[in-house]
């Protein structure tokens, strides 16, 4: 209970000081410090999940398993490592006159809120909360990604407003039929929407009911997802927000709404038992694959393109889920990861390379390698391993997905495999160029702070070439959860 209590409470605590000293030279390192903290603490909690099993608190309102235990960690993680990027790069933003001293205590304090609300999102046992912290980290990052206050930025922020405030309308519309029915089958009350108390009456809930409301909570939470053709919102979120903004929305903010789908899938599964939530998610999954894929190639912009790149491989994710059974689930509790690490990694080196060029647009960043071989190195590392090369984990999730996807649904395997070989070329060979290039830009006089995109790196690289027992353990536990067993 105690370190739950500290996942929750640091950020929140921090979020406070923040909106006090946020402004202050040292609020960086402040910002830091409570995100380090915070994933301290996820460790105590992993650990002593791993000693003692699930859990629920706090009158089963909060509850912690082998579904959400390693996705609180990969949060935190997330997290401290890109507030680390963020010391540097809010910086020279404060220096180039692109933020000033209230932006800078707006942008620490909602960044901590919005890392509290996507733990209360993970942890929380009672689905009217989880509806609740989703909202709240909209309002987060709508603030985050308007804090440049320019025009482009305030008109992505709005529309990422308007899109994800319908989106979680018909969350809530959801969510308020999964109570119907709970009532109806003799649980209602207080805990009509505590999902470890749903999950055991599932097999009594009306099939009809839940199959309409995960049709709205699929739309709903998968507006945050980015599926098509919910998906407008994500792009200009991502190019006209600060860059770690960019990076915790396609390292984070995706994942925790996919979580939200997930838990809601397995209610809808006990429920209706004839796997239609599964197919819906497929057909989401596939479109939202093939679509992504063929606007990467009509990108300009550097953090766009990568936008566009998340909304693909979050396509891939719902349609393994989709697919269900230990190995799908699997795969995609993987590519959740790896993704997370990867992408999170990328948005590191471009906001580096965009930063120094002054530009966004791919074809003035020239000649990476030779203005500052780490940003260059990382960048390309980082793209080929996003593009699913071996030995990279992102290769080995998409492996099983693809085996799963030939076993399970024959006919979707080809438009999967046309669309990530349209990705590969359209990412490609716009990279290429940024980092091998000929440039006048000068080099820089020092190497930029870029550890983090290599720690990310190089355990998307190991999880590709080895994942240690207690992580095989957690992805077992948790894929055989999804699948209702």
């Amino acid at each position: 209970m105690e370190a739950l209590a500290l996942v929750l409470a640091l950020p929140l605590l921090g979020g406070l000081a923040l909106a006090l000293w946020g402004a202050r030279e040292r609020a960086g390192d402040l910002n830091a410090a409570v995100s380090l903290a915070a994933f301290l603490a996820s460790v105590w909690l992993t650990l002593i999940v791993v000693r003692e099993g699930p859990f629920t608190v706090w009158g089963e309102w909060f509850f912690v398993d082998p579904l959400n235990v390693f996705l609180v960690t990969l949060t935190t993680f997330v997290g401290f490592t890109t507030a680390l990027f963020a010391r540097p790069y809010m910086r020279i933003e404060l220096d180039h006159g692109k933020m000033t001293g209230p932006r800078m205590r707006l942008f620490h304090s909602m960044y901590q809120l919005f890392i509290a609300m996507m733990l209360v999102a993970l942890t929380t046992n009672n689905l009217g909360i989880l509806w609740v912290a989703m909202e709240a980290a909209t309002l987060a990052t709508v603030l985050l990604v308007s804090v440049y206050r320019t025009a482009a930025s305030l008109e992505a922020a709005w529309k990422y407003f308007i899109l994800c405030g319908v989106g979680i309308a018909q969350a809530l519309f959801g969510t308020i039929l999964v109570y119907l029915a709970a009532e109806r089958a003799g649980g209602g009350g207080e805990g009509a929407l505590l999902w470890t108390r749903l999950a055991e009456i599932a097999h009594l809930l009306d099939p009809g009911i839940l199959s309409l409301a995960f049709a709205f909570l699929l739309l709903g939470y998968g507006t945050k997802v980015g599926l098509v053709p919910v998906h407008n919102w994500l792009p200009d979120a991502h190019a006209e927000g600060p860059t770690p903004i960019s990076a915790v929305l396609s390292g984070l903010l995706l994942n925790v709404a996919l979580y939200a789908v997930l838990r809601c899938k397995v209610l809808a599964d006990g429920a209706m038992g004839d796997g239609l939530p599964g197919r819906m998610m497929v057909g989401f999954g596939l479109i939202t694959v093939v679509t992504a894929a063929f606007f990467l190639s009509r990108q300009r912009d550097v953090k766009r393109m990568f936008a566009y790149s998340s909304i693909e491989h979050m396509g891939l994710m719902t349609f393994a889920f989709g697919l269900g059974g230990p190995i799908a689930n699997f795969a995609g509790l993987l590519h959740m990861t790896v993704h997370a690490l990867v992408k999170s990694a990328i948005f590191f080196a471009v906001g580096h390379a965009a930063q120094k060029a002054g530009t966004q647009v791919m074809e003035d960043i020239r000649g990476l390698l030779k203005v500052s071989p780490t940003v260059g190195w990382g960048l390309m590392l980082g793209t080929l391993a996003i593009l699913g090369m071996p030995p990279f984990g992102v290769f080995a999730s998409e492996f099983l997905i693809l085996t799963t996807a030939m076993r399970e649904l024959p006919w979707a395997t080809p438009f999967l495999l046309v669309a990530l070989g349209v990705a590969f070329a359209s990412i490609f060979g716009r990279v290429q160029p940024m980092v091998f290039g000929e440039t006048a830009l000068r080099p820089l006089a020092h190497p930029p702070a870029l550890v983090p995109v290599f720690v990310h790196l190089g355990l998307a690289l190991m999880l590709g070439l080895y994942i240690p027992p207690w992580l095989n353990t957690w992805y077992e536990q948790a894929a055989r959860m999804i699948a209702g067993g």
